[in-house]
């Protein structure tokens, strides 16, 4: 058997939104559904601008007295206070929570049904092989503490992106950030702030930029380096790990590269390739 892997997300900061009105008031405001989550259950979704680009990113659990936002600790100060802004009348409280309450990381093993800890451990919504997020004061037992460079390298294989690492907040479309792909936007859900644009994207098929693997034999440049398909940009490398790591690219640029065409990021020749759980595809090559 193997063992569970679990590291400390500093990065994170989590809010509790709590008050009678708080599941109509997130529901009316963010890309997943969050008034049929049921205590310790864990959506993923996002607050849009209203050109329906992604400004904050979360995950939501559901807590027996309200939610818990789970965001990117630099923004969350901006986050309550958008939250605040859209609050009117609702009686709703946002606040953040106790800082004795972390965030870990929790993958490997032979994905147990259930993981034990003083807390709240919900597993990720996302993809299964993420593993799951535990809310919790110390480490879980009976898991073995690595770096967080081994948290990253883990998505990173699996081809999931994180806000503010592989895309700029409030310069994304949901579709482009995969959001589409692991049930991050609720199609079938009423109005939520720049609901508009992102279903206009989903009907009509027009999300053209996405956020993909790329590979390589040698260690891959700095996060930035742009990508080239036979001689055309079509993209820039974000998050690496050694030969590893994710790009930005347009799809119907880089469309060549899935009949052979050669593609480099700096003088690295790179594979580009769609992550196996994602439902789309290359478009036809120009």
């Amino acid at each position: 058997m193997s063992e569970l892997l679990c590291t400390e997300l500093p990065g994170r900061k989590l809010l509790r939104i709590s008050g009678e009105d708080a599941p109509r008031f997130l529901h009316g405001l963010v890309t997943c559904d969050v008034e049929h989550l049921k205590p310790g259950e864990i959506a993923f979704g996002a607050l849009l601008s209203p050109q329906g680009k992604i400004l904050f990113d979360f995950f939501i659990v559901r807590s027996v007295n309200g939610f818990i936002l789970d965001t990117d600790a630099s923004m969350a100060d901006d986050l309550a206070r958008r939250l605040t802004f859209y609050k009117l009348r609702a009686k709703v409280d946002i606040a953040p929570m106790d800082e004795r309450a972390h965030v870990f990381a929790i993958w490997g093993g032979d994905a147990p049904d259930a993981i034990v800890a003083d807390g709240v451990v919900a597993f990720d919504p996302r993809l299964k092989d993420m593993g799951a997020r535990a809310y919790i004061r110390r480490a879980p037992p009976d898991t073995k503490e690595v770096p967080l460079s081994d948290w990253h390298r883990h998505r990173i294989e699996l081809g999931m992106p994180e806000g503010g690492l592989d895309f700029v907040f409030g310069d994304a479309f949901p579709h482009e950030a995969l959001m589409d792909q692991f049930k991050g936007v609720d199609f079938a859900k009423g109005c939520y702030v720049g609901q508009e644009v992102v279903s206009r994207m989903q009907h009509r098929g027009t999300a053209r930029k996405r956020l993909i693997k790329a590979t390589g034999d040698a260690t891959l440049p700095e996060s930035g380096t742009e990508i080239l398909v036979g001689g055309t940009a079509c993209g820039t490398l974000a998050s690496t790990d050694a030969g590893a790591g994710l790009a930005m690219v347009r799809l119907d640029r880089a469309a060549d590269h899935a009949t052979g065409t050669p593609a480099y990021a700096g003088t690295v020749e790179v594979r580009l390739t769609i992550p196996a759980w994602a439902g789309f595809g290359w478009p036809e090559a120009g």
